[in-house]
This record gives structure tokens, sequence and C-alpha cells, in this order.
């Protein structure tokens, strides 16, 4: 399962998270340039058990490095594909939880995730000397928060049937419970101070997620979110979105709704849909044209249900401008 993003759209663009996404691409690329010195940088950089359990390895360490790896073990990564599945899951699930709590609470609330990842695989793989890298720790404690706050939500997920993709909108809580279940079914079967998928960063990062979201919720507000808010108030909605037919109109034509911004509505702009139950496999392009009015019809021809002699009705989108 590969999922695409949610269904929940969020008010203002995630300013933080896009930020945690670019330093860790850019700490990625210092990474790989260094050659022959990249073993060495890992161990200085990443979370070693080890440095702090064996005083003869913490001997070689001063107190700043061994604080400071709390912090940037997470932006280290194994791999292409390591940093490529962290910050996708970081894009779609991030910009929700950054909504919710503010770009200042949400940037604190994500390094003490990350921390708390650390600090759980420490503790649980005590002596080993194998670096603990990566930003998963901490997006699990995003993918924690957002369990707890958009349980209804759905996560448009691809699903490769053999060579054919199939996309399904699957409940958040169901995905991300899933995701939780199997950390859980890896720790366990996973030996203590092995090497591979640190899992049990993965799952103290996703229950302290729930825990601090909780706790961000009582304290009083700074007053700073909505004047961030402002300057950060999304100017296009999600160019991929999932239409769902509105009802059964006794014909082949098929009535959905898109959704775009006041900012959308006056330049123009083109999304890509897809419409469960109809065209389940396949990704619909649709144009928006410039100064476009709220309840305007679409018109996508043969893209509506199948009639019997072979021909197709139409897709008709209702525009619906909102943010």
């Amino acid at each position: 399962m590969i999922p695409l993003r949610d269904t929940t759209p969020s008010r203002s663009y995630p300013v933080v998270t896009m930020t945690i996404i670019v330093v860790n691409v850019v700490v990625y690329l210092i990474e790989i340039g260094q050659g022959p010195n990249l073993d060495r940088f890992v161990y200085l950089y990443g979370l070693v058990p080890a440095r702090y359990s064996v005083p003869q390895i913490a001997a070689y360490f001063s107190p700043f490095q061994q604080a400071f790896s709390f912090i940037s073990f997470m932006f280290l990564h194994g791999g292409f594909w390591h940093l490529l599945g962290n910050i996708w899951f970081l894009y779609i699930f991030g910009d929700n939880v950054e909504d919710h709590l503010g770009s200042l609470r949400y940037l604190v609330f994500y390094f003490l995730c990350g921390i708390s990842s650390g600090v759980a695989q420490l503790f649980l793989s005590w002596h080993a000397n194998i670096p603990t890298i990566g930003a998963s720790g901490a997006i699990a404690g995003v993918m924690g928060a957002y369990f707890l706050l958009y349980p209804r939500a759905r996560v448009l997920t691809l699903v490769p049937i053999i060579i054919i993709p199939f996309f399904f909108e699957i409940p958040a809580y169901f995905f991300l419970a899933l995701w939780f279940v199997m950390q859980f079914m890896g720790a366990t079967a996973t030996r203590a101070g092995a090497g591979g998928v640190a899992w049990w960063a993965h799952i103290g990062g996703f229950v302290f997620g729930m825990l601090l979201v909780k706790a961000f919720d009582l304290l009083p507000s700074m007053g700073v979110a909505p004047r961030v808010r402002r300057v950060t108030a999304r100017k296009k909605s999600n160019r991929l979105q999932v239409v769902h037919p509105d009802g059964d109109h006794g014909d082949a034509d098929v009535y959905g709704t898109i959704v775009i911004t006041p900012f959308e509505a006056l330049t123009g702009t083109q999304k890509v849909v897809t419409v469960p139950g109809i065209h389940s496999r396949r990704l619909i392009r649709v144009t928006v044209p410039p100064d476009v009015k709220e309840g305007t019809v679409l018109r996508l021809r043969g893209l509506g249900r199948s009639l019997p002699d072979g021909t197709r009705g139409d897709l008709m989108l209702r525009v619906h401008i909102a943010f």
C-alpha cells in the first residue's frame, strides 16, 4: 500500500513541514558526499546506544557530541529510499498536524517526538554499537498525533494488484493502526541490538506523539499562530483530489464536486482527480478555467458511467470555492 494523500485539507501552507523536508534532503546530500568517511560521519552524528552504555566508548565523545546526537540522528538516512519514504509520510500527515498546533508549537512537537523516539530505541537496545538514524521516529510522532486528531479522515492509497494500480480511500485510523501493528510485530521479531529498522524508535515516537499532542492542546496559546496563519494561508487547494459521486441521478452522467481556492478561481488551475467506483484505476486531469464562479459545472465528456451500448456518460464536476 502506497499512501498518496489524505482527504483533510489544511488551512495554511506547512512552512515547518516543508522546511524539515528541505533540511533532510540537504543533510542527505552532505552525507553522501562523505565518501570513505561516511561510516565515521554516521557514527559521530547517529544515535549509538553503546556510546552511552559503554564507558570505554563514551570517553571518545564530548558531552556536546553526546547531546547533539539526539538531534542530528533524525536528519541522517541510510539511503535514497529511506529518505524518500520518510519525507513522503511527513508530507502527507505533517501539514494537518502543523495546521492544528500552529507552526511554532509544531516545531517543538516534532523535535520532542524525535528525541523521545531516540530515547526509546536507546534504552531498548542499550548495548548496541549500531547507529540509529532517520527521521522516522519523529514522523511516527506526527502520525500518532494525526491518529488522534483526524481518525475519520481518509488516506487515498495506491494498491498495485499484480501490475494494475487501484486507488482506494482507507480510513486514517485503520491505515495508521495497521502501520503501528506492523512496527510492533517487527520489533518483537527482531533480536535486541540487531541492525536494520529502528522499530522501537517508531513505536516510541508514535505513542509519545499521541500523548504530546493532547498535552499541547491543554497549554494556552501564545497568540502567535493567528498571525502566522495570515501569512501562510494557502493559495492553492490539493492538486490530487477524490471526487465522490453525488448519488444516482438516473442517467449515465456522474456528478461530483471539485474544491479550489479563491486564488485558483481567479487565475485558473489544473487538478488530478480519481472517482471511486467509476474510475478506481485511473487519474483524470481536470482544467479549471480562470474567473470561474462558485457552482460552475465542468463537463468532462465520456468519463461517466458505461451504457449497455458501449457509450459513456459525462463526468460533471461542480466547482466549490473554499478556504
